[in-house]
């Protein structure tokens, strides 16, 4: 394999653990709106007490709260399939970058994530750390919140 096909290779497995990660998160978010939106609704029965009606209403509560995460999600997802993920010289969305010797892909924010040892996390194409290095190179240094950092790869 040349190099060029090793640093493809290596951009793919990041870019699919990402992928992996985001369906993973939207799981559990729907998991958890499903489960709520299901104890919200009354039996069939005709009395219902109050402790039921207020259980119903927390549970209906609790859906709503999950809903916001669940819409997330499915956005973050939707911005993952439509960045060129291509092999990249530039800081740009769909990069992957190492600076201060911390891994990151600029596409959504994320938590951290590990791949074949090394720990990566998503950033945003709004963060002001992502605003402050759009454009550069690797070797080329740019100052964040008072502090320099060279950006030490680019892929």
């Amino acid at each position: 394999m040349t190099t060029e096909q090793d640093r493809a290779a290596r951009k793919k497995a990041i870019i699919d653990r990402l992928m992996s990660l985001e369906a993973q998160e939207l799981a559990t978010a729907q998991a958890h709106y499903d489960a709520f939106l299901k104890d919200a609704q009354l039996d069939d029965r005709e009395g219902h007490d109050k402790d039921d009606i207020a259980a119903s209403r927390e549970n209906a509560d609790l859906a709503a709260a999950f809903d916001a995460p669940v819409h997330a999600h499915h956005a973050k997802i939707d911005v993952i399939e439509n960045t060129d993920f291509s092999l990249a010289d530039t800081v740009r969305p769909g990069a992957v970058i190492k600076f201060n010797n911390r891994r990151f892909v600029v596409c959504v924010s994320t938590t951290r994530f590990e791949v074949d040892g090394k720990t990566y996390m998503g950033i945003s194409t709004q963060s002001p750390i992502y605003l402050a290095m759009a454009g550069l190179q690797k070797g080329d240094v740019f100052t964040h919140n008072g502090t320099e950092f060279e950006v030490q790869d680019v892929l």
